[in-house]
């Protein structure tokens, strides 16, 4: 091989390399990827925790609940518990929720009351309605620092670096009218922490269009080596209501009964 062939195979292998790597680079993450990722995220299988309460209101009243909460991976589908303990006009309130992996099935939900006596399905028609006076609606409850990736179109706006963390404004639009309706919303903003993907804030849009609420995270720690929240606040701007839960004695490693996630422990109590 000659001085001119070997010249013209390294220039050709230099040029494709380069070109490799501008198609890499001219292809991101997407909003899905950002999505897929946050669902990703690992939670361990079972996890207990304490969550404390705070409803403040306009006039900066304050109400206080202490509850339980108990939550179990059953491969793709997730079960979830919260039981009441004070004050003693909420005790023994129980919420039962079913999140299943299939997004053709209906996740299933129940809250027990116990003045009534009764258990009450609540529908999906009703997620987006908020959840026992708190700030949070059912669905922020069932799916914590997650988003459902069959409700929502995402796509990245903004992509920044910040104190070391790669951060990503990932905006999710409902994919059908009835998904908006049934959720209360037209449109959601978050930052997510690309280091741990999980969102730092959300910020909430409803079916008018107005900003009417934002949920962020104050705290988050590695608790038995997987991210966890340890304050989560959520403001009405509308009401000028908020709401803050504080988790402690959080715990993944607890062995939990399957027997917790039935509507008999709803009657019965723990």
């Amino acid at each position: 091989m000659n001085n001119n062939t070997r010249g013209y195979h390294f220039f050709y292998r230099c040029f494709w390399l380069f070109s490799i790597s501008c198609i890499v680079s001219a292809n991101p993450l997407t909003g899905d990827d950002i999505a897929e990722k946050i669902a990703a995220r690992d939670e361990g299988v079972t996890q207990y925790r304490r969550i404390h309460m705070l409803m403040t209101d306009s006039q900066n009243n304050v109400r206080e609940r202490e509850t339980v909460s108990f939550r179990k991976y059953y491969g793709a589908d997730k079960k979830t518990l919260i039981y009441y303990e004070k004050p003693a006009n909420f005790r023994d309130t129980a919420f039962l929720a079913f999140d299943y992996g299939d997004v053709e099935a209906d996740d299933d939900q129940w809250l027990y009351l116990p003045a009534f006596g009764k258990i009450r399905r609540i529908s999906s028609a009703n997620r987006g309605d908020a959840f026992l006076g708190t700030d949070f609606s059912y669905e922020d409850i069932k799916k914590e620092t997650k988003f459902s990736l069959s409700d929502y179109q995402f796509t990245i706006l903004e992509h920044r670096e910040e104190s070391g963390s790669s951060l990503y404004l990932l905006e999710a639009i409902p994919v059908n009218e009835q998904v908006a309706n049934e959720l209360g919303i037209s449109r959601i903003r978050s930052w997510i922490d690309a280091q741990i993907w999980m969102p730092l804030s959300v910020d909430q849009w409803d079916l008018h269009g107005q900003h009417y609420k934002t949920i962020e995270i104050r705290e988050v720690q590695s608790i038995q080596g997987i991210w966890t929240p340890l304050s989560i606040v959520s403001r009405n701007h509308l009401t000028q209501h908020h709401t803050v839960f504080n988790f402690s004695e959080i715990d993944y490693q607890q062995q939990i009964d399957d027997q917790i996630f039935t509507q008999n422990t709803l009657r019965r109590g723990l």
